[in-house]
């Protein structure tokens, strides 16, 4: 993998550059769609690649447990197992371990869980997280890490630090696939004393890219930020920079601006489901009796499929009969918005034009409540960890 800055914002930290994998480059800014279990929800493959995705994220955790890491080896490795041309990026799985809070047990060896699929007994330790992946053939995979709820107290933050850096060692040994690059994942919680001595730390090891991990799982926005630039600011400008787990538009273009060239998130394509649709001056609510008899599509100016061919009304009614194509219109929708948003920020950059392209999306977008919103994903957590 080569990485290569291409344009830096003088007014923020916000880049624009080009990420080359074995299978091609893409450009940054970038979103990766969310494909845990080798599929986006209710798309294709080859819908994800109409939209201009070139790259996603599939979950070694959850491929472990379904069909199984030899199974997809046998059938030729992750691209071929699920008709994908594109790169991938697959999560080692420390988010998924972390959501079933009751249901694992850590120690500096790996972590024992009880599978949330039907509560089978399973260990994992960094090593066998690195050999999962190398076998499923991705081209960006990431280390093993330890990941805490956002109101983790300084000592256990700091044990499961140093536990995520005993393990990115680990990981470093044993991998051995030069066609792929083994991201570290950069933790430490709310503290910045322990982010400054984690992003240290994992840039001495020298990793081929950084991803910064532990974030928006509940704490305030302003809180994500001042981590995510402070955390940015100590890493090496010549190597990518991801942030887990962020997919919100008002949260990608603040991230950009601090210097964050990789996201990935199920909530676009999650909410889709719900009928929750993006639009520029916020999120709408598909289902709300204003939009029954709405002729226009949900955004005139969008492109999607269904915004070019379809009423507002039409998607209504789809939600309110529980016909599966809601599902699929919603999501085409969200993406669309998302890959729209990240070529629109990563022009305004080559432009000089970010500055004023930021201020002028975060006047119009409205975003959801802060309140809700920290209730709504601490009900998510709830929900993971209590295997429902």
């Amino acid at each position: 993998m080569n990485f290569n800055v291409t344009k830096t914002c003088a007014s923020f930290g916000a880049r624009a550059g080009e990420l080359v994998t074995p299978r091609g480059a893409v450009q940054t800014p970038i979103f990766l769609p969310v494909a845990s279990q080798a599929s986006v929800k209710t798309l294709t493959p080859r819908e994800i690649g109409e939209i201009g995705f070139h790259m996603l994220l599939a979950n070694a955790y959850h491929l472990y447990l379904r069909p199984g890491i030899s199974v997809i080896e046998e059938m030729g490795g992750l691209h071929r197992f699920m008709g994908w041309n594109g790169a991938i990026l697959t999560d080692s799985g420390g988010y998924q371990i972390f959501s079933l809070a009751s249901l694992r047990q850590v120690t500096d060896e790996g972590v024992s869980f009880s599978s949330h699929v039907d509560g089978s007994q399973h260990f994992i330790t960094p090593e066998m997280a690195i050999e999962n992946q190398q076998s499923l053939g991705a081209d960006i995979i990431m280390v093993l890490d330890e990941c805490l709820p956002s109101d983790a107290d300084f000592n256990q933050t700091r044990r499961a630090m140093n536990r995520t850096h005993l393990w990115a060692v680990k990981c470093r040994q044993l991998h051995n696939r030069d066609d792929q690059s083994l991201f570290a994942i950069v933790q430490g919680g709310i503290f910045p004393e322990l982010r400054r001595k984690s992003a240290k730390y994992l840039v001495s090891l020298d990793f081929p890219g950084y991803a910064i991990g532990g974030l928006s799982l509940g704490e305030p926005k302003d809180v994500t930020w001042k981590i995510t630039g402070d955390t940015v600011a100590l890493l090496p400008p010549s190597k990518p920079r991801y942030l887990m787990g962020v997919g919100s538009p008002e949260d990608l273009v603040q991230a950009v601006s601090r210097g964050v060239d990789i996201f990935d998130s199920a909530l676009p394509t999650r909410i889709a489901r719900n009928g929750a649709l993006f639009t520029l001056n916020g999120r709408i609510n598909i289902e709300k009796s204003i939009y029954k008899k709405m002729a226009e599509p949900v955004d005139p100016d969008c492109d999607c499929y269904a915004c070019r061919d379809f009423s507002a009304a039409y998607l209504h009614h789809l939600f309110h009969s529980g016909e599966l194509l809601a599902l699929r219109l919603a999501t085409i929708h969200n993406l669309t918005f998302i890959y729209n948003l990240m070529s629109s920020i990563r022009k305004a950059i080559l432009n000089d034009t970010f500055s004023s392209f930021k201020d002028t999306f975060l006047r119009n977008y409205k975003p959801t409540n802060e309140k809700a919103r920290i209730s709504q994903k601490q009900k998510w957590l709830e929900m993971c960890s209590e295997n429902k």
